[in-house]
Order: C-alpha cells, then sequence, then structure tokens
C-alpha cells in the first residue's frame, strides 16, 4: 500500500488506519568522523571533506594498517567524568551523545505519563570489544582481580541501548540488534514496525560502533577487506574506482526519532521526512563475501520501494553502501541495475564513506541522516576520490562534486557480513 500521503481531493479521504502506519522522522543525532553533530556531519559530506586521517587512538605502529575514521575533538570527560566513563564503553558514550542531540533536535519530554512509550533499537555491528580486550589485558597483568566488576554490561551489544534507556529515562521497548553493516537499517526497521504494531508511539533507533583499535584493525586487514592506500589518508577510501583496494574503518554513533504521523502531530512536531519502506533479505552464500550476482540485494531494494508503493522510476537518489572493496562496489552495481533496470542509468548514486570510512554497525544510520539531509537540501552529495571509475561499476557515482537535484524519495542501501541485505526508503514529507 502507499504510505505517501495522497495528494489533492484525495487528502481529504486519509483515513485514520493510514495515518497510523505511517512512520515520520522527527529528529536526528550524529557523531562521525565528518563532524560531532548532524549539521557538522552535513555541511562536510556537501563540501566533499574527508574524515579519515592517520590513526591516533591507539600505537598505529602496531598493525599494517594505519589510517581510520575516527571521531575527532569530541569531549567526553567533560560530559561524563573520568569515573562514569571506567563505566562505559566507548561506543555506549558515543550512542549517548547522539541520542541527546536526536531526542533535543524531536523536542522530546520524557514524563511519566509518556515515558513507557518511548522506546529504544539501538544495534552494533562488534559492541564493547573495546572493554572486551581491556578487561582481557587486565586478566593477564593481574589475574581475576585485574577484571573490572563493571565489565559486562559494559561489554554487551545491549549494553549500549539499554545506557540510552537508562540515561534518559526511556522505559518502552529496548533491545540491541546486531547484523555486521546492515544492523542500523534493520533498526529502523524494527522501530517502525514496534510503532505500527502500537507497542510504542517513539523509538530511538540506530547504531553505534567504537572499533579503532589494534585487534580489530589487525583482523579486518588480515582479511584483505582493508585499503593499502596510506600516502594520503584523504585519499584511501575510493567507491567504485578502479583502484580501490579495500573500505577504511572507523567509528560513530547514529540515531533518529522514529514516531507516528498522528503521534507527531499531535505534540505538533517538526516532521523531516517519512520512512516509507524497508527491506531485507540474506544472500546464504559466505560469511562475508557478497553473493556476486548482486541477485539477493536487488531482491531487499525492491522490497523496500514495494512496501514505499513507489516504482524504480520514482527514485531520486541512492545513497549506496559503497565500501570500496573490490567485490561489494561490482555486486551492488549488478543490483542496483537488477533492482531498477534501465532506471539504474538515470538516477544519481553516491557513497558517502569515500568521506566516512565504513561505520560498521553505525553506518546504515548515519547514511539514513545523510539521505534525510539530501532531501532537505535537494543536493547529492559526491562520491570524493573517484578518479578512475570502473568500467564494471558504470552508473552516475557523482564523481568528486555534489549536484543540486530535486529529490522526492531516497534509496539507502547496507549490506553486511553473513549475507545482510537491507535497504530503506527515505521520502519527502507530504
Amino acid at each position: 500500500m502507499l504510505r505517501g500521503r495522497p495528494a489533492g481531493a484525495l487528502a481529504a479521504r486519509e483515513s485514520a488506519s493510514e495515518v497510523e502506519k505511517r512512520i515520520v522522522i522527527t529528529g536526528m543525532g550524529l557523531v562521525s568522523p565528518v563532524g560531532n553533530n548532524v549539521d557538522d556531519s552535513w555541511a562536510n559530506i556537501r563540501a566533499g571533506n574527508s574524515g579519515i586521517d592517520w590513526i591516533t587512538l591507539f600505537d598505529a605502529e602496531l598493525v599494517e594498517n594505519r589510517v581510520a575514521g575516527e571521531v575527532k575533538d569530541l569531549d567526553l570527560v567533560g560530559r561524563f567524568g573520568r569515573r562514569e566513563m571506567r563505566r562505559m564503553d566507548r561506543a555506549q558514550m558515543l550512542a549517548l551523545v547522539a541520542a541527546d542531540e536526536a531526542l533535543q533536535d524531536a523536542g522530546i519530554e520524557i514524563t511519566d505519563e509518556n515515558k513507557y512509550d518511548v522506546g529504544v533499537v539501538v544495534g552494533s555491528g562488534i559492541g564493547g570489544i573495546v572493554t572486551v580486550v581491556q578487561a582481557l589485558q587486565g586478566f593477564q597483568a593481574r589475574g581475576h582481580r585485574g577484571v573490572s566488576p563493571v565489565i559486562v554490561p559494559a561489554l554487551l551489544h545491549d549494553g549500549i541501548s539499554s545506557r540510552v534507556s537508562m540515561h534518559f529515562g526511556l522505559k518502552g521497548p529496548n533491545y540491541n540488534i546486531t547484523a555486521a553493516c546492515a544492523t542500523s537499517n534493520n533498526s529502523l526497521g524494527d522501530a517502525a514496525d514496534l510503532i505500527r504494531m502500537g507497542r510504542a508511539d517513539v523509538m530511538v533507533a540506530g547504531g553505534s560502533e567504537a572499533c579503532i583499535m589494534p585487534m580489530v584493525i589487525s583482523g579486518f586487514n588480515n582479511m584483505k577487506v582493508l585499503t593499502n592506500t596510506e600516502d594520503i589518508p584523504q585519499k584511501a577510501s575510493r567507491p567504485f574506482d578502479a583502484t580501490r583496494d579495500g573500505f577504511v574503518a572507523a567509528e560513530g554513533a547514529a540515531l533518529m526519532i522514529l514516531e507516528g504521523l498522528e503521534h507527531a502531530r499531535a505534540r505538533g512536531a517538526r516532521i523531516y521526512a517519512e520512512l516509507t519502506g524497508y527491506g531485507h533479505t540474506s544472500d546464504a552464500f559466505h560469511v562475508t563475501a557478497p553473493n556476486p550476482d548482486g541477485v539477493d540485494a536487488a531482491e531487499a531494494m525492491r522490497r523496500a520501494m514495494r512496501e514505499a508503493g513507489i516504482s524504480a522510476g520514482d527514485i531520486s537518489y541512492i545513497n549506496a553502501h559503497g565500501t570500496a572493496t573490490q567485490l561489494n562496489d561490482k555486486s551492488e552495481t549488478l543490483a542496483i541495475k537488477q533492482a531498477l533496470a534501465e532506471e539504474a542509468y538515470n538516477i544519481p548514486i553516491s557513497s558517502t564513506k569515500s568521506m566516512t570510512g565504513h561505520i560498521l554497525g553505525a553506518t546504515a544510520a548515519a547514511e539514513a541522516i545523510f539521505s534525510v539531509k539530501a532531501l532537505q537540501d535537494n543536493f547529492i552529495p559526491p562520491t570524493i576520490n573517484l578518479d578512475r571509475p570502473d568500467p564494471d561499476c558504470d552508473l552516475d557515482y557523482t564523481p568528486q562534486v555534489g549536484l543540486a537535484r530535486d529529490i522526492e524519495h531516497v534509496l539507502s542501501n547496507s549490506f553486511g557480513f553473513g549475507g545482510h541485505n537491507t535497504a530503506v526508503v527515505i521520502s519527502r514529507f507530504h
């Protein structure tokens, strides 16, 4: 069923049941390699400014790959204090910063009357990995006395969503999703379904990841999925370029406030956009490699468009998964062609990972936020570092410079290790 609001005379006949099914975006929060809030991050994305640089979070001489997308100049000590920081993993702290921005942006005030109607679905691909490694080092150095009593809630994946719930007093549904790099699209889809089922009025949804550490970087590097280009860090991420040689690992947190339309209208909320479609399929092919023919990823896109009630010709922009690995960029190109047929050649596409790097479990929500901003500004962000287009990636990937374009519907793709394929449709609110 078409979830977009009917125009003209049809608008007068919009039924209550149709209103209840519509999910709108009323707040956003983002901590990323290109900025510590939504506005700064989007300004750098618009301008084509990379947030990728040399690793500073640890001694990069310990690893072969020394570039990453780190969150910069964020005063976590000032926000939380050293005592409280010892109780939380970095991924939890980043999520709290993003959640604070999102809730303030949406103007959500938690009261005794609504606290059970506001929930949290915040996912992570790797969870509290920094805490795990620190605890192991403590155990090796001092035995059981070297292990903090608060390690378990800090390392658990659901510790991220629980921290958001506790910090802001959100007593509705609260859980974590883990689906590798597709995670936070799943968070958005599940959160929307909870609202439609009447289990919440408002959901805080998205993802958080803090994984810039020697073990993770070494693991990815030894899998041969990270770039080896390091002479100029800002040039390291090159989606769809013939010279691409892997992704750049990154960290950050991205959260959205989703509401039912009726609830948002009743409280006079500012509505940024509408989440109209969600599709999720599995490759059932390989633990890390995508299905090279792209057929399963294409089906996720089709399902998202079908739920949104739109066709290929209605898509104005695609925010691609675009990791800059040889396998992903080629298979995603094939998938887009299968899902959109000839229209694939007419739709501007870009990979904002060329600037942020790959934020793993938070990347889908970050790119959903960029999709909302693209709608707001009628602006297609660029794919930077696309100097030599790969002949196998022959669609319009908006190289180097963004462009003004009327935008009505955005398709945002995110795929993950384990064969997870997700796509969301974000539409202009009418």
